[in-house]
C-alpha cells in the first residue's frame, strides 16, 4: 500500500545524502495521506540508501504502526504534530545541513537577508532547545515554525515542510542557500534585513511565478 509514496521517501532520502544536507542516517522524511489520516515516514536507524519500501512504517498520528516492522524515526512526533494541527502541509522534511544548523547552534533566526527566504516565510525562527525525538521538542517546533514552512531547531538541524515533498525539499536548499550568505556576509559586515511589507510582496509575487 501506498507504494509510490513510500518510494519518494527513499528517493528523497537518499537526494538528501548526496546533495550534502545530512550524514550517515540523521534526518527523516515523512509524508501524509490525509484522506486516510495516516503518516508514512523513515525508520529509525537505517542508512538511506539500505532503506526499501518495506522499510517504511505507516502509522497513525498517535504513534499507533498500522503497517511495517520496523521502529518509527524517533522524530515521529515533530512531524505528526505539523500534520495534525496544519492542513497546509502534507510532506515535511528534517536535515542536518551545515549553514542552517549553524545558526541553530548560535540559537539565531534566519532574517530576511536575502529575498528568498520568502519560500519559507517572512523569516526562519530557532525553536527552542529540547532533547531530540521528545514532545518537548515537537511543540517547540510547530510553535516556532506556525506561519512559516521552515525552523531552525537549536543545537539540532533543520524542519522543513511542504504540500509536496518537492516543495518541502526546495525550501530547505532555499533555507540552506540563505544561511550560507546570510553567514559570509556578516563575517565582513552587517547584512541588511529587508522589510516584513516588502517580504509579504515577495510572497504575493511567488504566487505568480513561474509557468502556469
Amino acid at each position: 500500500m501506498y507504494s509510490s509514496q513510500k518510494q519518494e521517501l527513499i528517493d528523497y532520502g537518499n537526494k538528501l545524502i548526496s546533495d550534502g544536507y545530512t550524514l550517515g542516517t540523521g534526518g527523516n522524511l515523512s509524508s501524509f495521506i490525509r484522506q486516510d489520516n495516516l503518516m508514512l515516514i523513515t525508520p529509525s536507524g537505517i542508512p538511506f540508501d539500505k532503506i526499501e519500501l518495506k522499510d517504511i512504517v505507516t502509522m497513525e498520528l498517535n504513534g499507533t504502526i498500522v503497517e511495517g516492522t520496523r521502529l518509527p524515526s524517533s522524530e515521529w512526533r515533530m512531524h505528526s504534530i505539523m500534520y495534525e494541527k496544519r492542513d497546509d502541509l502534507n510532506c515535511v522534511i528534517h536535515g542536518h545541513t551545515i549553514y542552517s544548523t549553524a545558526l541553530a547552534l548560535l540559537g539565531k533566526p534566519l532574517p530576511a537577508s536575502h529575498y528568498m527566504i520568502a519560500t519559507a516565510g517572512k523569516n526562519v525562527r530557532c525553536a527552542r532547545y529540547a532533547s531530540f525525538g521528545t514532545e518537548e521538542l515537537a511543540i517547540n517546533a510547530f510553535e516556532a515554525m506556525k506561519y512559516r514552512k521552515a525552523v531552525l531547531l537549536a543545537n539540532h538541524g533543520v524542519l522543513t515542510g511542504g504540500k509536496t515533498m518537492a516543495e518541502a525539499f526546495a525550501v530547505l536548499e532555499e533555507l540552506e542557500y540563505c544561511s550560507k550568505v546570510h553567514i559570509i556576509a556578516s563575517t565582513v559586515g552587517i547584512p541588511t534585513v529587508m522589510t516584513d511589507d516588502e517580504m509579504a510582496n515577495m510572497a504575493i509575487r511567488f504566487e505568480t511565478y513561474g509557468q502556469k
